[in-house]
């Protein structure tokens, strides 16, 4: 009998602009889906490498920018009660392989692993490897604030992008959300089949929290962090029916 591998599904995190909670959401679905968590967003050496708590100046070696050279599968850090890791580099942000590269590597390297799910966090902006990232996606996830410019970034995003499996992710929002941003959001996506994400509380203690290991990791999270947490889940469920269907 052949040996048949699972045919993993790659979701992408990605944004034209920063600040949008585009590495959090990808930090906590890498959890709750189980996958590794590759890391392409190079500043400070990796916004996800370093939550993670992996210091790349401790290390002699880069396992991403080593495995792209050798090509082969980089070997997953592994943590308590954290997502697998691939970390990033900040010499990434020069030595990124072209599209097509950065692609083929992420396919054959979700085929080595054996998982049923990627998640890949981009840098903001369009790169080489986020565009090689993008190709392979089976859902990109394009966070936004209902804020004019965050919501500004994410229509550009779309209109570049309408042809990918697309689910937009209401981010940072407000207990009583501001109406026209709503109803904007609501424009961005009529007449296309891009779905929109439960939307993602805002949570001041997101941004000052300590801990490393995902907020969906701790049982339960601290307080303020549950309606967070709950979010996290329902996207995490949504996107396995995305690709279900």
């Amino acid at each position: 009998m052949p040996n048949c591998r699972l045919m993993a599904q790659i979701v992408v995190t990605h944004s034209r602009k920063g600040g949008v909670g585009k590495s959090t959401i990808a930090y906590e679905l890498a959890w709750l889906l189980g996958a590794p968590l590759v890391d392409l967003d190079w500043e400070t050496g990796g916004t996800n490498t370093s939550t993670w708590g992996y210091r790349w100046q401790d290390r002699a070696t880069a396992p991403l920018l080593a495995a792209l050279e050798k090509g082969r599968a980089p070997r997953l850090v592994t943590g308590f009660r954290k997502p697998d890791l691939v970390p990033c580099h900040p010499d990434f942000e020069f030595q990124q392989p072209p599209p097509d590269q950065m692609a083929d590597a992420l396919s054959k390297w979700a085929g080595e692993w054996g998982r049923e799910w990627i998640v890949v966090d981009t840098h903001p902006g369009a790169t080489d490897a986020t565009n090689g990232a993008l190709s392979v996606a089976n859902v990109v996830l394009i966070p936004t604030a209902l804020a004019t410019r965050d919501l500004n970034g994410a229509e550009a995003t779309i209109n570049e992008l309408i042809d990918y499996p697309l689910i937009l992710v209401p981010n940072k929002v407000p207990p009583s959300p501001p109406t026209a941003e709503t109803c904007r959001i609501e424009q961005m996506v009529q007449n296309t089949p891009i779905r929109v994400g439960p939307p993602i509380p805002n949570a001041l203690a997101v941004g000052t929290r300590k801990k490393r290991i995902p907020i969906t990791a701790e049982d339960p999270p601290a307080w303020p962090l549950r309606p967070v947490a709950a979010a996290m889940r329902e996207l995490a469920e949504l996107i396995k029916e995305y690709v279900s269907d």
